[in-house]
């Protein structure tokens, strides 16, 4: 039995969708440093971080640690214009109701397991009034990894509610293998919602605790609050 439950939420993909601003502005970013949009590849489950380097080495260009800072302070600029107003985000079903439903709720940490940088975090959710609810996390300027990040996130959560991580139940919310992978890495539980471009047959193959269409399936809020 565990004494507290943590919830890391994905942002795109499982809790929103920007309509594409993120990747508008990851390209005009990459346009404004290297002259050209070397993003042919699928963002899903990567760190912004890891979308830098990848992009930079790409364009031929060194991927050291200056080059990914300076590439993601011109990104998070042309992220503020993109989101501005939030024209096309939406967020995805059932996901109001598991967050209203996990605040009413004792001993729930409700936080982000991101590969967003902070900053785009919140340039992604406010619009749709959601950041405010989110009061800790993992993000991609805390580590490259994934999995490390979701460690991150974990421990601050155990942190917030004054439990150790060890008595916790960690959930990772997210839509692609590599939430799911970043999950059993860490010993957490992961429940994938085939709201982004990977199928719920695709997500349970990849190893996740439990699959569904999206929060509001039959079940969905039994399983992310560990209820039988």
């Amino acid at each position: 039995m565990h004494a507290a439950t943590i919830l890391l939420f994905d942002i795109d993909g499982t809790l929103v969708s920007t309509a594409g601003a993120g990747r508008r502005a990851m390209v005009g970013a990459f346009r404004e440093v290297t002259g050209r949009d070397p993003c042919d590849f699928p963002f899903d489950g990567m760190t912004d971080r890891a979308i830098a380097r990848e992009g930079l080495r790409r364009a031929g260009r060194e991927p050291d640690s200056s080059a990914v800072d300076d590439l993601l302070e011109r990104y998070v600029g042309h992220l503020e214009r993109e989101a501005a107003g939030g024209v096309g985000f939406r967020v995805f079903a059932g996901i109001r109701e598991a967050i209203h439903l996990a605040e009413s709720l004792d001993r729930v940490a409700l936080g982000l397991g991101t590969g967003n940088v902070k900053r785009g975090a919140v340039m992604k959710l406010a619009p749709v009034g959601l950041y405010s609810h989110f009061l800790f996390g993992g993000f991609g300027c805390d580590h490259e990894e994934r999995a490390e990040l979701i460690a991150i996130g974990a421990r601050r959560g155990a942190e917030r509610l004054g439990v150790a991580l060890e008595a916790c139940r960690v959930v990772v919310v997210g839509d692609t293998p590599r939430d799911v992978a970043a999950a059993r890495a860490v010993g957490a539980d992961c429940l994938a919602v085939a709201t982004g471009r990977h199928s719920v047959d695709e997500l349970i193959g990849s190893g996740a605790t439990f699959a569904f269409p999206d929060l509001s399936a039959p079940g969905a809020l039994r399983a992310l609050l560990g209820e039988r």
